[in-house]
């Protein structure tokens, strides 16, 4: 595909352009065709990608904000505890993720934060005024945990923390030529300000949690049943030879105690020494990631050289 892009970078050819992508590149195919229909008019090239797809890129950089203000907000204050300023949901309040919902405009013209699949990690509007911003009294009577501090995905109706952390989403915003409080031109769509917004929590303590001990001797043998052996009630032999000493906890992912591993039944050729592989559980809610989860108990970092370094 970079050699497609070049050359209309270098020729401009927007009938080779569309030829040689793909049709699952659904933006660009359909960027160069309105291109080839409105020459030079750029905002109607963009207009011309799927809504969902436009709104994407929009949520998107309230995640890409949102990421940059928990690594700082971590690593300047650690997982000890609440501070002064933090945003966190109202003791008295009831909160949780919104249902699915359609990513319409209401009466007031602005653009609801869908949950559906691109804006999953917003909350509904009732949910967002139940945040507020810890006190000094907070502090001292210990009403609030790190697992009730909250962080905003920007929008016209979110709050930002009482803390320096609100500074680092419009210095970056700000060296992107973003504005987080107005809209600095008429597409609503490409404008966060059109947004209602939302918040994430810094810590999701997964639930459900349970470990299986597996061992193997080959690789390519499947070791547990994937989405579509469920869905379609396959029972792939390899997964119905497992024998396992899981241990489930409920709320947490801590474990404790001696394993046996003397019980695993190891899968594949009994002439080659045995692999151990951890078979983990558990749910999580919308927008928390299990890539995150498991990064956190390995300890492993989730860069692509990284993995690859893996694979060598």
């Amino acid at each position: 595909m970079n050699g497609v892009r070049e050359h209309y970078k270098e020729h401009g050819d927007i009938d080779a352009a569309i030829r040689n992508f793909p049709r699952r590149l659904i933006a660009e195919r359909a960027i160069l065709q309105r291109l080839k229909k409105y020459p030079g008019n750029y905002l109607q090239a963009l207009m011309a990608i799927p809504r969902t797809l436009r709104l994407m890129y929009v949520h998107s950089y309230q995640s890409y904000l949102w990421n940059h203000a928990v690594s700082m907000r971590v690593g300047n204050y650690g997982f000890l505890g609440v501070i002064e300023g933090d945003l966190v949901y109202k003791k008295e309040c009831s909160f949780g993720e919104g249902p699915v919902t359609d990513a319409s405009k209401d009466d007031d013209g602005r653009t609801n934060a869908s949950e559906m699949d691109i804006s999953a990690e917003t909350l509904l509007e009732e949910t967002i005024q139940s945040v507020k911003i810890a006190d000094s009294e907070d502090l001292l009577k210990a009403v609030y945990t790190l697992e009730d501090v909250v962080l905003p995905l920007p929008g016209s109706e979110t709050l930002f923390p009482g803390n320096e952390v609100s500074g680092i989403y419009h210095e970056i915003a700000n060296k992107d030529g973003i504005s987080l409080t107005e809209s600095i031109h008429g597409v609503e769509e490409f404008s966060i300000t059109s947004i209602r917004g939302g918040y994430r929590r810094v810590i999701q303590r997964p639930i459900d949690c349970e470990w299986d001990l597996i061992t193997y001797t080959d690789d390519k043998i499947q070791l547990v049943k994937t989405d579509l052996d469920v869905l379609s009630k396959a029972k792939p032999l390899e997964s119905d030879e497992l024998l396992s000493t899981g241990t489930s906890y409920e709320n947490s992912l801590e474990t404790s105690g001696a394993t046996i591993l003397e019980e695993t039944k190891s899968i594949g050729s009994s002439d080659v020494l045995p692999e151990l592989a951890v078979k983990l559980t558990f749910t999580l809610p919308a927008s928390s990631y299990a890539t995150m989860a498991i990064r956190e108990l390995t300890k492993t970092s989730t860069s692509v050289d990284c993995q690859k370094s893996l694979r060598s």
